[in-house]
């Protein structure tokens, strides 16, 4: 499975679309470890662009503090999942803590 999580100065941004970077996270569920993680940059914020593009990374979920729902939709239709309201800073560690079923979640700071 591979994770894609948007990062802004090496931290879980909490928007989405506006980000600088992804990791990119390829994880092994049953061991729940981190296999490898790549940092690549953002390709932009453009209406339907990032949804294609996270699907040819391969990427099967996303774990992000906020996404709006139209954009939540784009990637279900993608088939990929979508995890919001994350309010943990470190991507490493909130992979780590969904795998464990120990992430804390907020509320969806995007309503757009």
């Amino acid at each position: 499975m591979k994770y894609a999580v948007p990062v802004s100065g090496g931290m879980l941004s909490a928007h989405f679309g506006h980000c600088e970077q992804f990791a990119l996270i390829d994880v092994d569920e049953v061991n729940k470890k981190i296999l490898n993680k790549k940092i690549v940059n953002s390709p932009g914020h453009e209406p339907g662009l990032l949804p294609k593009w996270l699907a040819q990374q391969g990427v099967n979920l996303i774990i992000t503090g906020g996404m709006g729902i139209r954009a939540q939709n784009l990637f279900q239709q993608n088939r990929i999942g979508v995890i919001v309201g994350v309010v943990e800073n470190d991507p490493d560690k909130a992979v780590i803590d969904y795998l464990n079923g120990t992430l804390t979640k907020g509320n969806n700071i995007c309503d757009h």
